[in-house]
């Protein structure tokens, strides 16, 4: 991993940009303060919704790396070993789901192999203790705030207790919380932990994205 990730920042999540004005976007996020950005990739199975790939992520990065950006990967696919090779070349972070393969520590074995960040995913109905026997092997923790699969739902209220005792668990890993994050929610989120605070909705579905990403990074202190 050559660039190193800032914490705390909130990270837009670009399933939700305007996919028609996407580097205006990323360039007015960046002047912004926006250093890291979210990619949510979906393949109709593991969750029901559909959404990007490769060259899409190759696009985001080409924007955003040249200054200082960095690009979060989410793999919510079934067995993403596959994509590893894939989205490598265009990421600084992967995160694959506990749920999504049998052999997720051969994943972030593979992951970490190329310099990149190596995440585990987890969804709010999976016992913590599937990450146990990955502590050693996880750079970053995704706790899923929502259910997987599509933007604009409720933040899960337990969500801040789970990240504290992920915390316990895997004490040296950076906390990444994802789904349902916004005003009402997001300095409690930092207080049970979370670095990287993912927002879609609050952000993209704003009339100002760009004022409503600096309110949300502005209550991270």
């Amino acid at each position: 991993m050559t660039v190193t990730p800032p914490t705390p920042v909130v990270l837009p999540s670009l399933m939700s940009a305007d996919m028609a004005n996407l580097g205006a976007q990323l360039e007015a996020l960046m002047d912004a303060g926006a250093r890291v950005f979210h990619i949510d990739v979906m393949d109709g199975h593991f969750v029901p919704n559909l959404t990007v790939g490769p060259d899409f992520t190759a696009a985001v990065a080409r924007v955003v790396r040249p200054r200082g950006g960095v690009v979060d990967v989410h793999l919510m696919v079934e067995r993403p070993g596959y994509l590893i090779d894939l989205f490598a070349p265009h990421a600084d972070a992967i995160s694959v789901h506990v749920e999504a393969d049998p052999h997720v520590h051969r994943l972030l074995g593979e992951i970490r192999k190329r310099d990149v960040l190596a995440g585990a995913a987890i969804n709010p109905g999976t016992p913590l203790t599937a990450l146990e026997p990955l502590a050693g092997l996880i750079d970053y923790v995704n706790c899923m705030s929502v259910n997987p699969g599509f933007a604009g739902q409720s933040f899960i209220p337990t969500t801040p207790d789970r990240l504290r005792a992920i915390r316990r668990l895997v004490p040296g890993a950076l906390l990444e919380i994802d789904g349902g994050v916004g005003p009402g929610n997001i300095a409690e989120a930092r207080a049970a932990g979370a670095d990287w605070l993912v927002s879609a909705s609050s952000i993209f579905g704003s009339t100002d994205p760009i004022a409503a990403f600096r309110q949300l990074q502005g209550a991270l202190g």
